[in-house]
């Protein structure tokens, strides 16, 4: 009987946790979106925070767990942590395992205690244990499930911030080229009119002062004009 218990209790399967790598976020060079996605962040906007939704600290203490499931410390009565110490004791280090069964056997029939009560006392701590996993692993996934909405809305904002200032950046660029089309075309009226000037200036110079006047240019005229007037 007494191997059986001990097999019940190093049989117990615990079921490992697995985490989830979080997606990789390709940030984007540009401070203002940077800017705008931190404030957002940085909101205490409800349709991005998970309320009501938290993990609870771990206990660290196996003890904690078996009081939170109602098992109450043993003081000077015998458990199944009893054995477990009373086994892996180093004054028994040397003996063979039946001999080590037998000295146990003698130790629990001296101090009255019950296989029985050991085996009750395994059963409900395993069962303590493995009820406390479960709800760990609940607190992990609900959490894991907000989280993901969560980032999932946070995408999704991002895309609209980035359409934005997208939209933003080729109205600016867009800007710039009209305006530079805005200058090339006064640039052209402007030799235009600059043309109509020098030639009509032309005009007004006296002919026959022996130089040579490039009729494209308005200082060449103008010089003329000062020539004519000495």
């Amino acid at each position: 009987m007494f191997r059986r218990m001990f097999q019940f209790s190093s049989g117990e399967k615990v079921t490992p946790m697995t985490g989830r790598n979080g997606s990789a976020v390709h940030t984007m060079g540009m401070t203002g979106l940077s800017s705008a996605l931190q404030r957002e962040a940085d909101r205490p906007n409800t349709a991005f925070a998970s309320e009501g939704v938290s993990v609870s600290p771990v206990l660290e203490s196996f003890d904690e767990v078996y009081l939170s499931a109602g098992i109450k410390p043993a003081g000077r009565s015998y458990t199944i942590l009893k054995i477990a110490d009373m086994v892996n004791s180093k004054h028994l280090a040397d003996m063979t395992l039946e001999a080590r069964r037998n000295a146990l056997m003698m130790a629990l029939e001296a101090a009255g205690a019950e296989l029985g009560d050991l085996l009750q006392d395994a059963v409900m701590r395993n069962r303590a244990l493995d009820e406390y996993e479960e709800g760990r692993q609940e607190e992990v996934r609900q959490f894991e499930a907000a989280k993901a909405e969560e980032n999932n809305r946070l995408h999704a904002e991002m895309e609209r911030l980035t359409g934005e200032y997208m939209s933003r950046i080729q109205a600016n660029s867009d800007r710039v080229a009209q305006e530079q089309d805005n200058l090339r075309g006064w640039q052209k009226r402007k030799h235009v009119e600059s043309q109509k000037i020098t030639d009509a200036a032309t005009f007004c110079v006296p002919q026959g002062n022996g130089s040579s006047v490039n009729a494209n240019n308005l200082g060449a005229v103008l010089e003329r004009v000062n020539l004519s007037r000495r």
